[in-house]
């Protein structure tokens, strides 16, 4: 008898919870009219509720009176929670990445592997190549990502594509300003990076994901190492 009351508990505080936060959902996205919450859940202190709001987190009570942006750090062990949760939260399927539209570049024995989304045009993106350009071991998959410059972009990525040797097309251009030369018959494929890139949730470039699924934003090369290492086949 006591277990089947224990577990009505459960069911009903659980069913509780998910009212709650179904709640402050729909009362945050009535407050703030065209924002869209992907998620939602209780964090773990404060009593505050935690959502996903495009690619980065905002936190609330539960009468959404106040909307906190920024990051929570553990005093004690210096840990990012919001961080964690972001990366947890946007996390992909690598598998599923259609890799056969993405210029390739193995480097050593490629036993770390990383995908990249990049705008020929971005400096950030130019910034993180030339760190990975020291990477030994390494196989770099990168979505041209035309999204900077509406007329020049999508243009240059073509010409990249359309090189007889594309990683080198894109390097050259990237580490080195050396622009590739035009093909007027090839046709890259456009539509299906900006639509990758939509359904991914990238909203800005660069963006990288290590085989995990996990994601890093900006050009952020020493956190993408660390997770690049980690996730590198023994």
């Amino acid at each position: 008898m006591q277990r089947i009351v224990a577990l009505l508990f459960v069911l009903f505080f659980t069913s509780a919870t998910h009212a709650d936060e179904a709640a402050v959902k729909k009362a945050f996205e009535a407050r703030f009219s065209g924002v869209k919450v992907e998620s939602i859940a209780k964090a773990s202190y404060f009593g505050l509720y935690e959502m996903l709001v495009g690619d980065e987190i905002v936190y609330t009570d539960e009468k959404v009176t106040y909307i906190f942006r920024g990051s929570v750090i553990d005093a004690k062990t210096r840990r990012n929670l919001t961080e964690e949760r972001l990366q947890k939260l946007s996390a992909i399927k690598f598998e599923d990445l259609p890799l056969d539209i993405a210029i390739k570049q193995v480097r050593g024995n490629g036993k770390r592997v990383v995908a990249v989304f990049s705008d020929p045009f971005c400096p950030y993106c130019k910034r993180l190549d030339q760190g990975l350009a020291q990477m030994a071991d390494t196989t770099v998959y990168t979505f041209l990502y035309p999204i900077l410059r509406p007329e020049q972009s999508p243009q240059m990525a073509t010409r990249m594509w359309c090189a007889s040797d594309r990683a080198k097309a894109y390097y050259d251009f990237m580490l080195n300003n050396k622009e590739p030369g035009t093909v007027s018959d090839c046709k890259a494929p456009v539509d299906r990076w900006l639509a990758l890139g939509q359904k991914l949730g990238i909203r800005a470039t660069p963006v990288s994901f290590v085989p995990n699924g996990q994601r890093i934003i900006g050009a952020r090369f020493e956190d993408l190492q660390k997770l690049i290492n980690d996730s590198a086949t023994p």
